[in-house]
């Protein structure tokens, strides 16, 4: 594990991402925050989160510049996840999370140098669970009648300890 989160805030973070292929990935630049579609990579979620690059893009420059980012998924459940990037370009790493897939979106191989990975590692995570329909229709009916929705509450927070 790379990070301090526990295994139990691992594991909830890992199911409410599985089988969420697209993310947002959102990076500071001196005008503001930049967010783009990325893919994540298919590896069991274990504190840390990856992607594939490449150095001659913006965002390669702006995680340089501020290691500060953020990834939103939208599934069954809405994730913010807050983390630090870090640039890769550990070869055996680029073989291990690479894909034929990539040789044709990204016209090129994991050997090339100009590859890079994005390793996000995660500070904290935000969710709200849309997937428990019962949950939300009773949050949103006490939310409308002005009674307390705290008992069925649907957003969560996940903290480093």
């Amino acid at each position: 594990m790379s990070n301090m989160m526990n295994q139990n805030e691992i594991e909830t973070l890992r199911e409410l991402i599985k089988g969420i292929d697209i993310a947002m990935l959102t990076t500071a630049t001196e005008e503001g925050l930049v967010s783009r579609p990325m893919k994540t990579q298919e590896v069991e979620f274990d504190g840390d989160l990856w992607f594939f690059t490449k150095k001659d893009t913006d965002k390669y420059d702006e995680i340089l510049q501020d290691q500060h980012v953020n990834v939103a998924y939208v599934g069954d459940s809405y994730v913010s996840v807050r983390g630090r990037a870090e640039i890769v370009e550990d070869l055996n790493k680029k073989k291990e999370l690479w894909s034929k897939v990539y040789n044709k979106i990204m016209q090129t191989s994991y050997e090339d140098p100009n590859v890079i990975l994005i390793k996000v590692k995660v500070e904290a995570a935000e969710y709200w669970d849309s997937g428990n329909f019962i949950k939300k229709v009773a949050y949103y009916y006490k939310r409308m009648t002005g009674q307390s929705s705290q008992s069925t509450d649907i957003n969560e927070t996940l903290e480093l300890n």
